[in-house]
Order: structure tokens, then sequence, then C-alpha cells
């Protein structure tokens, strides 16, 4: 498996014969193409991913003691780069907003989604979560008991011993906090995560 991708171990891809540069190529293309397609859902944007991800790999390759970690980071740029492309052109595409995993009920629950949706909603609940982190306690435990355990306004303002018109309050701050913070993410550069 993948034994001309090896020959990227001790190899420069430039120092290689054209015929040898096909060959791994190939190799990677066929390793790469499923778990691309997974991602963007589309044949045309996963072979767009795929050369990307391949010149990333041929142009700043660190050096790896073992196979292993190779195949390792090799996975790692290659669906970060499907990530960045359904990042890039999800203004092109049927994408999930901040808003609705927010309020994802509907999306969660949603048995027809697509792959797409459902990988972005994934990667959206992931970044809600680290954000949470990050947040005041009396915002995290008001998304938290909202998004995450369903409750009603008036099941957390008993929960927490105040008014629901408090909890409205500080649930719209808390949304428009993560809105702002996630838009900032999800809409800024893509190239911050260097490989």
């Amino acid at each position: 498996m993948a034994q001309h991708l090896q020959m990227l171990l001790s190899h420069e891809f430039d120092e290689l014969d054209e015929g040898m540069q096909e060959l791994i190529y190939n190799e990677y293309y066929d390793l790469a193409y499923g778990a691309v397609f997974y991602i963007v859902r589309d044949h045309a944007a996963a072979e767009d991913v795929i050369q990307e991800a391949f010149l990333k790999l041929i142009g700043r390759r660190p050096e790896f003691e073992n196979e292993s970690k190779f195949f390792a980071w090799l996975k790692v740029v290659t669906r970060n780069s499907a990530i960045n492309d359904l990042r890039k052109n999800k203004r092109h595409r049927n994408h999930v907003e901040a808003d609705s995993v927010l309020n994802h009920i509907e999306a969660k629950q949603d048995a027809g989604a697509s792959t797409e949706k459902t990988v972005e909603v994934r990667m959206m609940e992931e970044a809600i979560l680290r954000h949470l982190e990050e947040m005041k306690p009396e915002y995290r435990a008001i998304i938290l008991y909202r998004w995450k355990y369903g409750m009603s306004y008036k099941e957390i303002a008993d929960s927490l011993g105040t008014s629901e018109d408090i909890i409205r309050q500080r649930l719209f701050r808390a949304r428009e906090n993560m809105r702002k913070v996630l838009r900032k993410e999800w809409e800024g550069s893509d190239e911050r995560r260097k490989i």
C-alpha cells in the first residue's frame, strides 16, 4: 500500500523523474479521494482539494522518523485542506449558519441532512464547545442549558433563581457574543491554521 508515496520520505519530489512523479500523485489521489469527497461532496471540488493538498505536501514536508508519522501527517494535511475548502466556499453551498447551530434543534433532527451539512454541524458544534470555555460562566451556563439540554426559559430561570426576562437578555447577549466569535473564525483567514 502506498509504495510510491513512501519515496517522498527519502526524495525531493522535484528530483524524481516525471513518470515517478505521476505515480506518486496518482497513488496519493487514490488514497485521498474518498476522504476528501466525503467532506466536500463534489467531484470537481474534491479534485481541486487533492491538488492543493498535494502541493502543500510536496512544498513543505517536515522530516519524519518513520512511515506511520508521515502518513498521519499526510492525512491531517488532506483533511484540513478539505475543511478549508468547505469553509472558503460555504457562501456558495447549502451551509449551516451559526444561528441555526445555536438553535440547532432543526439541524440535529433533520434526518435527510446531507453529509456536507452533517460535517458542518459537527464542526460548528466543536467550535461552539471550544469557545464556551472562554465565555463568562453565566453565559456559558445559559447556552448549555438551552442548547445542550433543551431547557425552556422558565426552566433555566427556575434553576438559576432569576426571572425569564433576565434569562432571555443574557441568552441574547451570549448568542451575540458566540456569533461574533464564530463569524470571525469561520469567515476569517483560512491561512490561520498553517500545517
